[in-house]
């Protein structure tokens, strides 16, 4: 071997060694229990599995599991024959079962949130059960009582006869950040597989899910690749530090099973609701009273703006929280309070932390300035028969009042009761219009929001309204009290 090629195989060594000692230098070093080694093609690396390289999720799993629990509801259903006419016709219907009544099974789970065995689920959970139990970590079953329900978050409040359970802290899920850590605790598959916890990342925040229908629609859910499965829902959704930032509530996927998308209710709004069902009964919520949308790049172009984020307003409904602090048509809301509006998610999620009567400022963009607008919220929905600062009256989402004599005698009418406005509720549903005026209720004649209310209390099954629409055109509509 000549001198030349000795002396660059020397150097070559010489290299690595040096190479292979730097590496090792900036490696920390490691016990063998706690480290591996692999060669990356240049030099050997030993990294440290004790250290930070990779998320440590034993904190938060031991913190939170043992308030995860299991909810298992039986559900009384009918099912009706269909009799043989053939039968009918020679024994008759004497002796011949009509129905027969089945209960059927489902399961879930749920979150402990109060020592004295306050625990939240999905409504989905425990919609029309006859009978809930509940089965704690450590196989302690008890019967649990439904608090109350909010279809529109799909938040439920359940209650077991317990005092000391171990709970889960809430944690503010605005603070949540895309990319960070969560763990999903619950029974994926039923009782066999009780509290098992599954971890992933927040994949997307204020998330409109898809094909979701809800009275209300509140659409702000946190997206995560942690693998939930059906028997998860109810169950808890948890950052690092083992605190509740949302609750399980659904998966998209083509099989039925997890394909990858998983969605909570943030915590946030699920504090707000299960405090007003634990001091309401019932959830207390606002309506700030506008149509519309996410700002597009051709609204924005054609209003002449220079953000491309917020909602546009197409419509303000009259009468409204929007409407009597000055919000118009065309304006784009930007800013609630202090939280930036990105989006009609957003907006639903930061109307929903407000209570009725509560304040706050709103900053929209109009004429390309920005305006800053004092809001007042007022109440989604009221009890029949509540009277208003204006005088209007609650009736199935509307509001009624005592038409003027101009406005009857231009529809060439002697008395009637006027719809001021129609919210969400029976009477929208049934085809109500603002400006319609009720001659008729049940065929009795009525001249005031009070005649309205008497007749419809009185009432055991259905309503049925005759009048004229604000056009002068006779027009009647009907719906269910219990539908």
């Amino acid at each position: 071997m000549s001198k030349n090629i000795i002396t660059v195989l020397a150097a070559v060594l010489l290299s690595a060694c040096v190479a292979y000692g730097v590496v090792r230098a900036a490696v920390p070093e490691a016990s063998a229990a706690n480290s591996t080694t692999s060669f990356d093609g240049s030099a050997y690396r030993t990294v440290n599995l004790a250290q930070t390289d990779y998320p440590d999720f034993t904190y938060a799993a031991e913190n939170a599991v043992d308030a995860v629990v299991y909810v298992e509801v039986s559900v009384k259903t009918t099912q009706r024959y269909q009799i043989d006419p053939f039968f009918q016709f020679f024994f008759g219907d004497e002796g011949m079962p009509q129905s027969r009544d089945r209960v059927q099974k489902g399961s879930g789970s749920g979150v402990i949130i109060r020592q004295d065995g306050y625990i939240v689920t999905n409504n989905h959970v425990v919609a029309n059960a006859t009978e809930v139990r509940v089965t704690l970590n450590n196989n302690k079953t008890y019967t649990a009582q439904v608090i109350g329900t909010d279809p529109a978050t799909d938040v439920a409040l359940i209650k077991i006869d317990a005092e000391g359970l171990p709970v889960v802290e809430f944690a503010d899920s605005d603070n949540l950040r895309l990319g960070e850590w969560v763990l999903a605790i619950g029974s994926p598959l039923g009782e066999e597989l009780r509290s098992t916890i599954t971890a992933g990342i927040v994949s997307a925040k204020g998330r409109q899910m898809p094909n979701y229908t809800g009275e209300f629609k509140i659409e702000s859910f946190i997206q995560t690749d942690a693998a939930v499965n059906p028997g998860n829902s109810g169950g808890a959704l948890v950052n690092k530090e083992g605190k509740l930032v949302g609750i399980n509530t659904a998966i998209v996927s083509t099989t039925g099973s997890y394909s990858g998308y998983s969605f909570a209710v943030p915590s946030n709004i699920v504090n707000r609701i299960v405090s007003d069902l634990i001091d309401f009964g019932t959830v207390k919520r606002v309506m700030l009273g506008i149509t519309g949308g996410n700002l597009t790049e051709e609204k924005a172009a054609e209003l002449k703006l220079s953000i491309r984020n917020g909602v546009y307003i197409n419509e303000v409904q009259k009468g409204s929280a929007a409407d009597k602090a000055g919000l118009k048509k065309d304006d784009v809301i930007i800013q609630l309070g202090s939280t930036p509006i990105l989006s009609m998610s957003s907006l639903q999620e930061r109307v929903n932390n407000y209570h009725p009567g509560d304040k706050a400022q709103i900053t929209v963009f109009r004429d390309g300035e920005q305006k800053v607008f004092d809001v007042t919220f007022q109440a989604i929905t009221t009890d029949n028969g509540t009277v208003q600062e204006d005088g209007s009256v609650a009736f199935y989402g509307s509001m009624l009042r005592t038409p003027s004599k101009e406005k009857l005698e231009m529809l060439g009418l002697k008395k009637g009761v006027e719809i001021v406005s129609v919210g969400p509720g029976k009477m929208l549903e049934a085809g109500a219009s603002e400006g319609f005026i009720i001659q008729y209720v049940n065929d009795q004649p009525v001249s005031s929001p009070k005649d309205v209310i008497d007749i419809a209390g009185k009432t055991k099954r259905a309503i049925f309204i005759e009048g004229m629409t604000a056009n002068g055109k006779a027009s009647y509509f009907g719906f269910g009290k219990n539908e």
